[in-house]
Order: structure tokens, then C-alpha cells, then sequence
């Protein structure tokens, strides 16, 4: 008779000792959800990660689960291996937990969970470090989106060549604030926030799913 694969122990000592019971509590949430609860399981991407933004999908979803935290901990939760894997074919799954990713289980049909996270897609303001994605300028003479009191910063804090004229912030000279490619700065960063410029997107990409022992890989 085969061993169950269900009460297999795994060493986490290729994780880091602090911690270990709240690893030991997400590797036993992943794998009650494969026993009792859920029919598929996914692993996505995510882009540009927001917490606002993921905590309105989750309450979109609000029948089935995310798990994010970190890769080793649900790669073990899954099984790396074709020896450790908690069922046949998660150590296929577990290959595909890298980067900044997360497991998403429900039991809702795989054509609506592809549509809705094909189509999900959620404009968000840039942050440092982001590469802006177009170019953004501004001409010399009166800029109406900020207002008087703001020249002092806008000069001294994010470097703009600004002066008050009757009251009205405006540029002594032709900015421009970044060039398509360029890694933001916090101060580039800001500046399109003022503009109400949003060049990040806050979305999803699912790289596979599992259900009953069947993987699937998804096409990028």
C-alpha cells in the first residue's frame, strides 16, 4: 500500500528559524485548503502590488482564498519535489511560486477566474524606483494645478523652478519632469502624483492551475 503523502514531514530548516510557528500555520492553511476546500488552486503575479486595491479583489472573491507570503514557505506548503509533494503534480505548482507572487484557491469555473484576471487591471500612481512609462512635460509660465501656498515646496522639496506671480505658481523655465525609460526618483514620483498622472497598473497574471491532480500551465 502507497504512503500517504498527507503526513509526510518536511524539514523548514532551509527557512529562516524566526517565525517558524506562523510558517508552520500557513503551510497547514495551504494544505487544509487542498484537502477540504477548494477544487483549483492558481499561482499569480502580481504587478505593482497596492494593499487598497487587493483588499477590494479579495472582497470580490470573497468565496474562495489568497496566500501571500513567503515563496519557501509555500513551496514547502505544495512539496518541491515529486517525493515531498503533498499530492500528485504540486511540486509543478511549487516550480512556479517565484517572485512576487501568491496562491489564490476557489471553486469557481476556470473561464470566470481567467476573465476576471485577464481583464483586472487598476491605474496607480507611480512610485520610486518605477520606470516611467511616457514621457512628462511642462512649459514655462502658470501652473494651475498647484496652488500658491504650495511654491515654497514645490521649489525647495522637488526641485522645480518655480516662482509666485500674483499669486499663481508658475515656471521660469520649460521642465521636464521625466523621459519614458527613466527609473523615478521619489520627487519625479510626487510630482506626477500632483498632476494626477498615473503611469503604474496594479494587476494580475496567473502563471498555472492545479485541481484533483491535473496541472495546467497558462501561456504568457
Amino acid at each position: 500500500m502507497p504512503k500517504s503523502k498527507r503526513n509526510k514531514i518536511v524539514s523548514l530548516t532551509n527557512t529562516e528559524k524566526k517565525g517558524k510557528p506562523g510558517k508552520t500555520q500557513l503551510i497547514d492553511r495551504i494544505r487544509k485548503c487542498l484537502d477540504d476546500e477548494y477544487q483549483y488552486v492558481y499561482v499569480f503575479a502580481v504587478h505593482n502590488v497596492r494593499t487598497s486595491k487587493f483588499k477590494e479583489v479579495r472582497t470580490e472573491w470573497l468565496g474562495s482564498r489568497f496566500f501571500m507570503g513567503k515563496n519557501k514557505v509555500m513551496q514547502v506548503a505544495l512539496g518541491r519535489t515529486p517525493e515531498e509533494e503533498y499530492k500528485p503534480k504540486l511540486h509543478l505548482v511549487s516550480d512556479n511560486v517565484v517572485g512576487i507572487c501568491g496562491l489564490f484557491f476557489t471553486n469557481e469555473p476556470e473561464d470566470k477566474v481567467l476573465r476576471f484576471f485577464q481583464e483586472y487591471s487598476e491605474p496607480d500612481f507611480a512610485r520610486s524606483g518605477f520606470k516611467a512609462t511616457q514621457e512628462v512635460s511642462l512649459p514655462e509660465g502658470p501652473v494651475n494645478q498647484f496652488v500658491g501656498s504650495m511654491e515654497p515646496y514645490l521649489r525647495d522639496k522637488l526641485g522645480l523652478p518655480t516662482q509666485l506671480k500674483n499669486g499663481i505658481v508658475s515656471l521660469i523655465k520649460d521642465v521636464v519632469v521625466c523621459k519614458e525609460g527613466d527609473v523615478l526618483t521619489p520627487e519625479q514620483c510626487k510630482i506626477l502624483e500632483l498632476l494626477d498622472i498615473k503611469q503604474a497598473e496594479f494587476r494580475f497574471e496567473l502563471s498555472c492551475v492545479w485541481s484533483n491532480g491535473k496541472f495546467k500551465k497558462f501561456a504568457k
